[in-house]
Order: C-alpha cells, then structure tokens, then sequence
C-alpha cells in the first residue's frame, strides 16, 4: 500500500489538541507513521512536501516532518505529466498547492492521498483514493 501524506496530515500532531477531531486525527495519523516505519506501507514523497515545508515556520516542526523524506519509498520531482495533472485537478476548484500534491500522489502510483483539509476531502477527484486518515484506518486496516 502505498500512500502520500499531504502538509496538513503532517503537521496534525502539532496542531491545538484541544477537539477531538483533531485528536482522532492524529492518532490515526500517527498509527499510519507505524505503517510505514514497519513496511507495512509505503509513504510517497515529492518536491511540493519539500517547498511547503521548507516554509514552516518552526525549526523544530520543520525538522521533524523532513526526517520522513528518508523514509519515503519514493520521490517525485516536477515534471511535464505532474504539471498537467495539477493543471486539470485545479479545474475542480483546488489551490495550485493541493493539486501539485494529488498530481504527485497520482504520478507515483500512490494508492491513497492522506489529507485532513475538508477542502480537498469534499471535490470530486478521480484517480486515487482521498482519504481523511481515520478514514483511511477504516478501510484499509484489520485491527487485531
């Protein structure tokens, strides 16, 4: 299973932990980091992760999500094919940012795209699976 992992999913866990949305959504996605770091997934990468995080704010928060690019499976630079992707998803309504990240998702032959931005989960995109990450627990993990 491969999956890609947008900004926001990245950055839930240091978010205000105070709504248990946020909360839910954090431990989902830290269960996904065991996924990973077990083997049971595969976490994509791409040159979009490395420009938005290049711009956080806070060291440390900045540090910590770039150390998951060494664990990424695979990377995906610009290209021609992601360029048009993210060209043709914008016409759903997404920010240029959002569809250069499903773009790169798609490329890599990402299965899922982990997202926690509602903007994103509620258009109609085709082509890969748009998940929240408790969603994503829900549908593609067996609980023991």
């Amino acid at each position: 299973m491969r999956v890609y992992l947008d900004n926001c999913c990245f950055n839930r866990p240091f978010d205000e932990q105070t709504s248990i949305v946020i909360r839910l959504e954090t431990d989902a996605k830290l269960h996904i980091q065991e996924l990973i770091r077990s083997g049971k997934a595969e976490l994509c990468w791409s040159f979009v992760l490395d420009y938005e995080n290049a711009a956080h704010p806070f060291d440390e928060v900045r540090n910590r999500i770039l150390e998951w690019k060494a664990l990424a499976a695979l990377d995906c630079d610009l290209s021609s094919e992601v360029s048009e992707k993210a060209t043709e998803l914008m016409t759903l309504g997404l920010r240029q940012m959002d569809a250069a990240h499903i773009a790169c998702a798609i490329a890599l032959g990402a299965d899922c795209f982990l997202t926690t931005d509602k903007k994103i989960l509620n258009k109609p995109i085709t082509g890969i699976a748009i998940l929240n990450p408790i969603d994503f627990l829900r549908r593609y993990v067996d609980e023991e």
